[in-house]
């Protein structure tokens, strides 16, 4: 590695700009030695071999673990949560590194099978007579790029509104596909794909697709990706919360409505008397359905399902009666199976519909000790669908079962997996072995000269008093003026953040932007462009924001990021780390809401020319012993209580 990384190495000689550092090299070492020290993947001696490292931004983390991942000679899996970063190493790294290191090197990106388009789907919409769909649309222009396009990506079509519906309809759908029966098998963009993902070293998707691969291959359904020997995991924060969706289940109301428009889409081939049995079985399920969706809370949010049907009997009674009338319907649409396609295929999404509505509702009926719940049943509602789900309460043996038993190494890489120094939480979160081997690299960028954080003073009250939200809303327009704009607020809710946005629209004299008033990559551009911007944001904002240069110089958060213990799956691990004798509260909610908090200060820097400051409007880090905890696990800027001292260090940015 030093060959490569060191001053006068391969990178310094073809990379303009190149600077190394000593960190990259030590992590490219590490990674190189976990990918070609472990045994065969799936060996029986023993579970995957694992290296976790904290790489701070400006590091060269993805070139640390790519370089070695080139050299190994395995078919390693590149893992990321974002879209972003995917198209980042497949269309900048990877040219790059075949360029100068492989030129046989073989890397694709592989999404899921909703992004390309079905062109037995495709037909089927193209020839139905005045299909609304496709009204406003350029017919040809999408007939030419399907014979054009090597996969048939989504991505390829920025001209295509997404408000339009017609992706829904031409898209990969595993319920729909009929596999090698399919009259456009041979041209099919996702078996292409498929081979050439075969003969790929190198595979990049996003952490839902890989969980998706497990989760099919430990259902015994085949499998999504070909064998893969390791699979190093960039932005691995994200590894338990993924996961968890992958390995619970879940039924939604808009999948029973699209399995019934589906069947009376196809109902004019039957003949007239098996029509009218399928349709009036169709009819009879979402009588029932309206029924059942009404039964729940009319407002939005997460409730637990049991404390729900223990409230209202009545829901239990007619939960018998949606799944007598969708297993009365997947009879009768296996019945119609003889008939070829679609048949078999609505048969079968019938008979799994049944199969997971049945087994998450029973679920829900079981009254277990806390230590002994494996899972927790609770609905999403929101304002045109209903979700039932089922989801792991921990995913430690899901992850030995899938994951760990059958690569032979994995890699975590993240900016944020440490609290105040120690891995325990993301170890045992993942169910890794105290003893797993762990490198921390801090960022290169100077904070101790170029950043400021700010917290108020003891005489600002914390978020529970009923003055917070009045002198909040003043100190953001204070700490605003003096950064004259180019800031980006981060809420910790929805509500925060419109209430601060009403307050403060007609006080503050800069563009201002919300997130939701427009699609987040435009929000970002003007946010980048207009270089005296205030942006009001939550959720997602607050990481993968890159925003260097002068349109960035302030970030403020409004309070400590604990997340609502109302949620029903936070509830059900806090009480199942509370019956195993612990405490939630610290080996939990405050880890949890660290690495959320040094997501969030890491927007500030990019880059090692970027300045600015940030502001934690919670007092909470001083009153609070569990705040010595948050302010160790923060980058090394100089701390100040002073208003006066950040329009100090704004005045100076200024004349510098």
């Amino acid at each position: 590695m030093e060959q490569i990384f060191a001053e006068n190495g391969l990178l310094s000689r073809h990379l303009p700009g190149y600077e190394p550092r000593p960190g990259q090299q030590e992590m490219a070492g590490a990674v190189a030695e976990i990918l070609t020290g472990a045994g065969e993947a799936g060996d029986a001696s023993g579970p995957a071999s694992c290296l976790v490292v904290e790489a701070g931004t400006g590091l060269g983390k993805t070139l640390a673990y790519l370089v070695p991942a080139v050299l190994s000679g395995r078919r390693v899996v590149i893992s990321t949560n974002t879209r972003n970063l995917q198209d980042q190493i497949i269309r900048r790294d990877i040219p790059f590194l075949r360029e100068i290191l492989d030129p046989d090197l073989t890397a694709l990106s592989v999404k899921g099978r909703q992004n390309y388009i079905c062109l037995h789907r495709w037909h089927q919409v193209r020839s139905a007579a005045a299909e609304p769909l496709l009204e406003g649309l350029d017919i040809e222009q999408i007939e030419q790029w399907i014979g054009e396009t090597e996969f048939g990506d989504r991505a390829e079509l920025p001209w295509l509104p997404a408000a339009s519906g017609l992706w829904q309809r031409i898209c990969c759908q595993s319920h729909s596909c009929a596999g090698g029966e399919c009259p456009h098998a041979a041209a099919c963009f996702l078996n292409r794909l498929r081979r050439r993902a075969a003969a790929s070293r190198l595979l990049v998707v996003n952490h839902h697709l890989l969980f998706s691969d497990l989760a099919v291959r430990r259902g015994g359904y085949g499998e999504v990706l070909p064998r893969y020997e390791a699979v190093i995991f960039d932005e691995a924060h994200h590894v338990e919360d993924v996961a968890t969706t992958f390995f619970g289940q879940a039924v939604s109301r808009h999948q029973i409505l699209d399995l019934a428009g589906d069947i009376e889409r196809s109902a004019g081939e039957l003949a007239p008397s098996s029509r009218d049995r399928v349709l009036a079985r169709v009819q009879a399920l979402l009588g029932v359905l309206a029924r059942f969706t009404a039964m729940f809370p009319g407002e939005p949010g997460r409730f637990l399902l049991r404390e729900i049907m223990a409230r209202t009997p009545e829901i239990g009674r007619c939960r018998d009666d949606l799944v007598t009338a969708m297993r009365r319907l997947a009879d009768t649409l296996a019945d119609q199976a003889g008939g070829g396609q679609p048949w078999e295929q609505l048969g079968n999404r019938g008979q799994d519909l049944a199969d997971r509505f049945a087994a998450i509702t029973a679920e829900s009926f079981a009254d277990l000790p806390a230590e002994e719940v494996r899972h927790v049943q609770w609905i999403e509602r929101t304002q045109k669908n209903l979700v039932l789900s089922s989801t792991p309460v921990d995913v430690t043996e899901d992850l030995h079962e899938t994951l760990f038993s059958s690569v032979a190494a994995c890699v975590f890489t993240s900016a944020t997996l440490s609290v105040g120094s120690s891995f325990t939480y993301f170890l045992r979160r993942l169910g890794l072995p105290d003893d797993t081997p762990t490198l921390s690299f801090p960022s290169p960028f100077a904070y101790e000269d170029n950043t400021l954080l700010y917290v108020p003073g003891d005489d600002f009250p914390p978020p529970a008093s009923p003055e917070h939200r009045q002198r909040l809303h003043r100190r953001i327009r204070r700490l605003v003026a003096l950064a004259g704009g180019r800031a980006l607020l981060l809420f910790t809710s929805l509500q925060a953040m419109e209430a601060a946005y009403h307050a403060l629209a007609d006080e503050l004299d800069f563009p201002l932007l919300r997130q939701g008033s427009m699609p987040r990559h435009e929000l970002l551009t003007r946010f980048s462009e207009e270089t005296t911007s205030v942006l009001f944001a939550v959720a997602s904002f607050w990481e993968g924001i890159d925003i260097p240069g002068e349109s960035l110089g302030l970030v403020i958060i409004d309070k400590l990021p604990f997340e609502v213990p109302g949620d029903p799956v936070i509830m059900a691990r806090i009480n199942h780390i509370k019956a195993e004798g612990g405490n939630p509260f610290f080996e939990f909610q405050v880890p949890r809401a660290i690495l959320t908090l040094r997501q969030g200060v890491g927007r500030l820097l990019r880059s090692s020319e970027d300045r600015g400051v940030v502001a934690i409007l919670d007092v909470r880090l001083f009153s609070k012993g569990y705040g010595r905890r948050f302010l160790k696990s923060l980058p090394p800027a100089p701390l100040t209580r002073d208003l006066d001292e950040v329009a100090a260090f704004f005045r100076g940015q200024a004349t510098g």
